[in-house]
C-alpha cells in the first residue's frame, strides 16, 4: 500500500483560453498537514477542486490510498474515498440547526420522519471527537461566530469519514482565540490520522502546525519538502519568483497637521468614548483582538452606523455625519473589511464599480454620463494602482482578491479624498499582493493624505504603521510609535479589558 494518502501526478488542466494547470503534483501523507503555497492565480483551488471532484482534470492520474481513481472523480465519488473540503467562505445554510446542517443531504429518517434525536445525539458525538462540547445541535448555524461554524464544518467531514481534509484559508476570518482553538483541533485530525492540506497566505502561522510544503506558480509545481528546510525568504521567493527582501515595505513622509479629529465617540455597544488625532501624510493603525470595536468605530466614523455621541472633526472644522454619503462628500471614505459583500458589486464590471459611488462627479448637473470623466477616472485608477485587468468591462469578482482590492481603493481615490480608512486592507490575498496594498498606502502617505489602517496582523500593523492605537472592550487602550512597538507591548494594551483602562 502507498505511503501516501493522495497522490496527484501531471495533473493538467485547461479553461478555455487559459492552461490552469500544467503537470502539477501533490502528494501528503496520513497523519501529515501539508501547506499548499502560492500566489492567487497560482492554481491551488483548481487543484483542489479536482481532487473534491468538483473539476475533471484533463490530463494526469490521481491515487488515493493507493488506489488509482478510473475515469473522472465526481464530488460524490470523492467523498466516499474520504476527501472533504471546508471552504474559506463557508458553505452552510444559516437558518438551520447545526445538526441539520451536518447531515444535510444525508438525513436520518426513521418511520419516514426526520429522527431528529438521533442526528442531534450524532452531532454532539462528532463534536466531542474535537474536544467542543458547547455548541448546541439545535443552535441556528447562522446565530454561531465564524470560528464555531467552522468547527460544526469539520465535524461534518468526520461525519461522511473523511481522511483527506482540505482546509481553504481557515483561519482569515478568524479570532485569535479561535485560531489557537482551530490549531488545536488541526493537531488532533493529525493525531487520528487525517491527511490535511492546509491553504493559507498567512505564512506567519504555518510553523504552528505544518510538517511540509508545497509551492506553486503560475499553475506549475515548483517545489515539495519539509516545512523546516525552508526559511520564510525561501518560501516567499518560490511562491513569486524572486526574492521580497522587505515584506512590510514603509516609507517616510513628513507628517503634516491635524486633519482628523474624533471627540468622545460613542456608538451602539462597541464604541465607548473614542478619542483620537490623525494626520495628514501619516499611517495611523488600529490594533487589538477581534471584537475590540475597531471595526465598529470606523463604520461610525463612516456613517455607517449611527452615533450616539460625541463630535468629529475634519482639518479643524466639526462636521456632521449621519450617512456614508455625508462622510465622502467631507472626503472621509471607508474601504470595508468584507470587500465582497460591503466595498463590491462583484457582478458588476470594474467601470461601474469606480463609477457609482462618483456619479455626482461624472454626471455633473447634466445628470449625463460624461464618458470622457468616467474613462479619464477608470485609466487614472488603474495606472496609479497598476490594476491588473484584461479591460474594465469585466466583472469586478472576476479580478485576484489584491486587484478587487485596488477597485475598492480606485473608486475613492477619484474623489481625492482625504481620509482613507482601510480596514484588513490585504485578508485573503498573497504576499507579492500584499506588497503592492503596502506600496499603495505609502503613495496616499507621501501624497498628504491621512491614511487609517485596521489590521489583525500585529507584523502587518507593526511594519506598515507610524503609529498604533490599541483598542479593547470598545475603548482606545493605548498608543504606540509602530517603531518602536513589539508584540508584547500591543497584547498587553489589546487586553486591558477593564472599563478604565487607559
Amino acid at each position: 500500500m502507498s505511503e501516501y494518502a493522495v497522490e496527484m501526478e501531471h495533473i493538467t488542466k485547461i479553461f478555455p483560453g487559459v492552461k490552469a494547470l500544467d503537470d502539477v503534483q501533490l502528494r501528503v501523507k496520513p497523519g501529515e498537514v501539508m501547506a499548499l503555497l502560492g500566489e492567487n492565480g497560482a492554481g491551488k483551488s483548481t487543484l483542489m477542486k479536482i481532487m473534491s471532484g468538483v473539476y475533471t482534470r484533463d490530463a494526469g492520474e490521481i491515487t488515493i490510498f493507493g488506489k488509482k481513481v478510473a475515469g473522472d472523480l465526481n464530488t460524490k465519488q470523492a467523498q466516499e474515498m474520504g476527501v472533504a473540503i471546508i471552504h474559506q467562505e463557508l458553505n452552510m445554510c444559516n437558518h438551520l440547526s447545526v445538526a441539520a446542517n451536518m447531515f444535510l443531504g444525508r438525513e436520518i429518517v426513521k418511520n419516514g420522519r426526520l429522527d431528529k434525536a438521533e442526528m442531534n445525539k450524532q452531532a454532539v458525538e462528532e463534536l466531542a471527537k474535537l474536544g467542543i462540547k458547547d455548541i448546541d445541535p439545535d443552535a441556528a448555524v447562522g446565530d454561531l461566530t465564524v470560528g464555531r461554524q467552522q468547527m460544526v464544518e469539520i465535524a461534518k467531514a468526520l461525519l461522511i469519514k473523511a481522511k483527506i481534509l482540505i482546509m481553504d484559508e481557515p483561519s482569515s476570518a478568524l479570532s485569535n482565540a479561535e485560531i489557537t482553538e482551530m490549531f488545536r483541533i488541526v493537531k488532533e485530525l493529525r493525531s487520528m490520522g487525517t491527511a490535511i492540506v492546509y491553504i493559507s497566505h498567512r505564512l506567519q502561522e504555518l510553523h504552528h502546525i505544518v510538517d511540509s510544503v508545497t509551492i506553486m506558480r503560475d499553475g506549475r509545481y515548483i517545489t515539495e519538502g519539509k516545512f523546516t528546510d525552508f526559511t520564510m525568504d525561501q518560501i516567499i521567493a518560490n511562491m513569486v519568483g524572486r526574492e521580497i527582501t522587505n515584506q512590510f515595505p514603509r516609507d517616510d513622509a513628513n507628517r503634516g497637521d491635524v486633519v482628523l479629529e474624533v471627540k468622545n465617540l460613542n456608538a451602539g455597544r462597541m464604541v465607548k468614548d473614542v478619542s483620537f488625532k490623525a494626520y495628514a501624510g501619516e499611517v495611523l493603525g488600529f490594533s487589538g483582538l477581534v471584537g475590540a470595536g475597531r471595526t465598529e468605530t470606523m463604520r461610525a466614523i463612516f456613517g455607517a452606523d449611527r452615533i450616539d455621541s460625541g463630535q468629529i472633526f475634519l482639518d479643524g472644522k466639526e462636521i456632521v455625519i449621519k450617512s456614508p454619503i455625508d462622510a465622502i462628500k467631507n472626503g472621509i471614505v471607508l474601504a470595508p473589511e468584507d470587500r465582497k459583500l460591503e466595498g463590491l458589486c462583484t457582478k458588476l464590471t470594474i467601470r461601474d464599480n469606480i463609477a457609482l459611488p462618483n456619479l455626482d462627479l461624472i454626471c455633473g448637473k447634466s445628470g449625463h454620463i460624461n464618458k470622457q470623466i468616467e474613462n479619464e477616472m477608470i485609466d487614472k485608477g488603474q495606472k496609479s494602482l497598476t490594476i491588473k485587468m484584461a479591460s474594465a468591462d469585466v466583472e469586478a469578482g472576476s479580478l485576484s482578491g489584491g486587484n478587487q482590492q485596488k477597485i475598492v481603493v480606485a473608486k475613492w481615490l477619484a474623489r481625492n479624498s482625504r481620509v482613507v480608512i482601510l480596514d484588513e486592507p490585504t485578508r485573503g490575498i498573497d504576499v507579492s499582493a500584499k506588497v503592492e496594498i503596502y506600496q499603495i498606502i505609502n503613495k496616499l502617505k507621501k501624497a498628504g493624505i491621512c491614511v487609517i489602517v485596521v489590521s489583525s496582523e500585529l507584523p502587518e500593523v507593526m511594519g506598515i504603521s507610524d503609529r498604533i492605537l490599541v483598542m479593547c472592550n470598545g475603548r482606545i487602550t493605548g498608543e504606540v510609535d509602530a517603531r518602536e512597538a513589539t508584540e508584547a507591548m500591543i497584547m498587553t494594551h489589546a487586553t486591558q479589558f477593564g472599563d478604565n483602562a487607559a
